[in-house]
């Protein structure tokens, strides 16, 4: 069986490194997320996760992220090796499922 944790390794933690792929990542945009994909050296697929106060409260904003973290953490082999990658959520993402979630982000990781 596979390891499905998402443990600190998989996670872009600092400041610096979220700056590094904003401005040298790729963009690729839906309806309701922004992805941004960078090359890393680690070998390893990272996630960071934007979600401003336009999104909603606080609860609103803590639903999304643990949203976005259980698709990156049960579709880790489906996307794309030694990434690091910030999915930042736009403004009208507060009322969706975990299953739109999922068909729109696979989706755009099938895009790039």
């Amino acid at each position: 069986m596979k390891k499905q944790a998402f443990g600190k390794t998989e996670r872009v933690r600092k400041k610096k490194n979220y700056v590094t792929i904003y401005q040298k990542g790729v963009r690729v945009h839906s309806s309701n997320f922004t992805v941004i994909l960078n090359p890393n050296p680690s070998g390893e697929k990272r996630l960071g996760l934007a979600v401003s106060k336009k999104v909603g409260n606080a609860a609103t904003r803590n639903r999304i992220k643990r949203l976005l973290r259980e698709f990156f953490r049960l579709n880790k082999d489906t996307l794309p090796d030694s990434k690091d990658m910030v999915i930042i959520a736009k403004k009208d993402v507060s009322s969706l499922k975990y299953r739109d979630v999922c068909l729109e982000l696979t989706d755009l990781f099938q895009k790039k």
